[in-house]
């Protein structure tokens, strides 16, 4: 499902139905500030850091949940990350196993961590933590569930993205969030946005934010891979929060997009979809191109048509997130 155009208007642009939903979202919002007054159901022995947003929908915790780990991982310590596993038809608490495990089973953000870190999946999250401990994580990352009350959280990072923000600052279905935004930000530690330059001045000229909070700015960049994008033409296809972005991106590398097609957020990609996008290519002398998230979606049988553009997140401030962090972990 793709988001309302009205969902990130400016919260000073009148939108009927926005008014209209108004009230749904005032019951949304008070049912989730009492889901999160709850106690925690768990409190591990290691520091737990959730990676989390107050809008739905794709925002950058993916990108950050790797960054983070992937520091980590170099310092010397013993990274698991533990994710509910969006869209995927596992039953308990298991941990990923690449080589094994499919994009259908296990979710395609968790088979795509994986591949960086040891990651967990779990219909409890407080389950998934204790696994992590029990298999001796030195710290755990919760992808997601800022909003879920089961653990307890040491860190709480809040992902947003800088070029719609907050949207109209409703809460579902009036719009794009979770909860309000003042009273998720009273439960964070630390904002981060993700966007480039002219998307982070924007997001700054309209979000107020705590004066206490601290403020970490991301972009996400392509990564050097030393392919050459002018060498197309392509097609390019993107199932995830902004497909916008990621052409955007493609063309800023100088390939020639011959044609584009947004998909839904983790929409599922049949044989049927991928054979016709795959023969369009062909007659055009074109090839596929997609972003990691999408390619780890891929049937099998496809993978090996479809190239991927690999991104990742530099963090300018980087050294004042591990200023928070480093200090809760064990020395190394």
């Amino acid at each position: 499902m793709r988001a309302p155009e009205f969902w990130n208007r400016p919260a000073s642009q009148f939108s009927l139905q926005s008014w209209v939903l108004g009230p749904l979202g005032r019951i949304y919002g008070a049912l989730t500030a009492r889901r999160v007054a709850q106690p925690p159901e768990y409190s591990a022995n290691v520091p737990v850091v959730c990676i989390g947003n107050i809008n739905v929908g794709g925002t950058g915790k993916t990108p950050t949940t790797i960054a983070l780990a992937q520091d980590l991982i170099d310092r010397g310590y013993d990274v698991h990350i533990v994710s509910r596993g969006y869209g995927g038809t596992f039953k308990g608490t298991f941990e990923v196993e690449p080589a094994y495990h499919s994009a259908k089973l296990v979710g395609d953000e968790p088979l795509l961590m994986a591949a960086f870190s040891r990651v967990w999946v779990t219909e409890n999250r407080a389950d998934g933590v204790r696994a992590a401990e029990g298999a001796g994580a030195h710290v755990v990352l919760l992808d997601d569930g800022f909003q879920d009350p089961s653990v307890r959280k040491h860190l709480s990072i809040v992902v947003v993205g800088a070029k719609y923000g907050f949207g109209n600052g409703k809460c579902l279905p009036a719009g794009p969030l979770r909860e309000p935004v003042h009273a998720g930000l009273r439960r964070a530690d630390i904002i981060l946005s993700i966007g480039d330059k002219t998307d982070q001045q924007k997001f700054q000229s309209m979000t107020t934010l705590p004066p206490a909070l601290l403020h970490l700015i991301g972009e996400l960049a392509p990564l050097e891979t030393g392919m050459d994008w002018r060498d197309g033409p392509y097609i390019a296809f993107a199932g995830i929060g902004d497909p916008e972005k990621f052409f955007q991106t493609l063309r800023s590398l100088g390939a020639e997009l011959l044609r584009t097609e947004a998909l839904d957020d983790h929409q599922t990609l049949t044989p049927t979809l991928i054979k016709r996008l795959l023969s369009e290519a062909r007659q055009a002398g074109a090839q596929l191109v997609t972003t990691e998230k999408d390619a780890v979606r891929l049937p099998p049988e496809f993978r090996g048509d479809v190239i991927a553009l690999p991104v990742r997140l530099s963090i300018e401030n980087f050294d004042a997130l591990l200023d928070q962090l480093l200090p809760l972990l064990p020395k190394r």
